[in-house]
């Protein structure tokens, strides 16, 4: 991932000089358990303990001829070794995936847990914006076109059980991902002893795979990028909310917009939201990386490396730009204006016609069939939608027309917004509660 998009923790993470670390951690631990049991030298273990991780220029030299990244990290290490002898039994009975996978679970499992710090973050965040605004008003849309009374406080309070279901998945996928593998060439501990794999495991925080070939089968890996893809989404659903408020025809919500900031090299009137269409556009980029991901699953026999130098990329770059999302999500939901007069207004704009359902209602129970009172409705919608007449106006108007007499004092309660949200309490209840 560029730069631009990279966090500083989350970027140390997927380091080159950080994955040596975690390298020189993981065939310490397993010399150490090896020594213990007597199968190396026990004084080969305090020299490579004390020897530095190699940098990551020092293994690119050797590995351009080797061609080979573990062994040029095993060389580069044994330099860092003194006496260098002591480094001969580093990476006994292993292959090279047994150091690959084990690294890449704790990495995944380091990034992980940033990602839910910050998922933590945002569902709070998110928990106050909509029980802030429980009761702010606002016309509920689908197909873009308005429907009934809602609140904003509503809307936020969907994507914000959303967001922390998608952060439970991501816990969930974390336990499918600390998984150890040191089991040899094919799996079968053929030159080392299952007791290692169990015993460097329990030191790392991981649980032993339960089988493996040369490498750990890659349905975890593709679940916890399945899960990173759907907080992704998540946030783009957010953010595709604020983008279609800030439209200058609605103009019920705003990016923060801070003092200097430029909207437009050329018009300066403009405010644009920038942060939403930047998230809608990163969120395209972790979802991008579940089906590579996953189709390192089918693997020829005991392995084949079509699936590294995917995961390469794509591992890093998920988990960098959700670490950004996130970020920038809460970043968006903490510093978002919201105009609840101006909801209002759009609320009223349509002259009533987002009461047709309880006025539909309201006629069935006076004792018009449901088809004959949907039909009345409608007729009386159409007319304002082409006229702007007022709904209330044209319902009394066909009313009069067919000989129908409406209870005035009953449509003036079934035409009113809150009479849609008295039901919606224990929604907020559930919110509060959200944690």
């Amino acid at each position: 991932m560029i730069e631009r998009y990279t966090l500083p923790e989350m970027g140390r993470v997927w380091s080159e000089a950080h994955k040596y670390e975690l390298w020189c951690q993981v065939e310490t631990l397993v010399l150490e358990v090896h020594a213990e049991a007597g199968t190396v030298p026990a004084e080969s273990v305090e020299p490579v303990r004390n020897a530095k991780a190699p940098t990551p220029e020092a293994v690119a030299e050797i590995e351009a001829v080797t061609q080979h990244d573990v062994i040029a990290f095993l060389s580069a290490w044994a330099d860092n070794t003194r006496p260098r002898e002591a480094a001969a039994h580093v990476h006994y009975g292993m292959t090279s995936s047994d150091l690959l996978d084990t690294a890449l679970a704790l990495q995944l499992v380091e990034a992980t847990d940033l990602l839910l710090a910050k998922a933590d973050a945002l569902v709070a965040a998110m928990r106050e914006l909509g029980l802030t605004h429980k009761d702010s008003v606002r016309v509920g849309r689908t197909h873009g076109i308005h429907a009934e009374p809602t609140t904003w406080g509503h809307r936020v309070a969907d994507l914000a059980f959303a967001m922390a279901r998608s952060r439970d998945r991501l816990r969930a996928a974390r336990a499918s991902v600390a998984v150890a593998k040191i089991s040899g060439a094919v799996g079968t501990y053929s030159n080392i002893s299952g007791d290692v794999e169990t015993a460097v495991a329990a030191k790392l925080g991981l649980t032993p795979a339960d089988a493996a070939t040369q490498v750990v089968i890659r349905d975890g890996i593709s679940e916890w990028v399945s899960a990173l893809a759907i907080i992704a989404t998540v946030c783009e659903a957010f953010a595709l909310e604020v983008r279609h408020g800030q439209r200058t025809e609605v103009r019920e919500l705003w990016e923060p917009f801070g003092k200097g900031q430029k909207g437009s090299s050329a018009m300066p009137h403009k405010k644009n939201p920038i942060a939403s269409e930047r998230i809608a556009g990163m969120a395209r980029i972790v979802r991008a990386a579940v089906v590579p991901v996953m189709e390192g699953i089918p693997l020829w026999h005991e392995r084949d490396i079509s699936h590294s130098s995917t995961e390469r990329v794509c591992l890093p770059d998920a988990s960098i730009a959700t670490d950004y999302l996130l970020h920038l999500t809460t970043r968006l939901v903490t510093g978002l204006v919201v105009d609840t007069d101006r909801m209002r207004l759009n609320l009223e704009s349509s002259g009533g016609l987002i009461y047709t359902s309880s006025v539909l209602l309201e006629l069935v129970d006076g004792g018009l069939s449901r088809e004959d009172a949907y039909a009345f409705v409608q007729a009386a919608a159409m007319q304002t939608w082409e006229s702007g007449t007022p709904f209330r106006q044209t319902l009394t108007a066909a009313a009069k027309q067919a000989g129908q007499e409406l209870d005035e004092t009953r449509l003036d309660e079934v035409c009113r917004p809150e009479r849609y949200l008295e039901r919606l309490a224990p929604v907020f209840e559930r919110l509060a509660a959200l944690t």
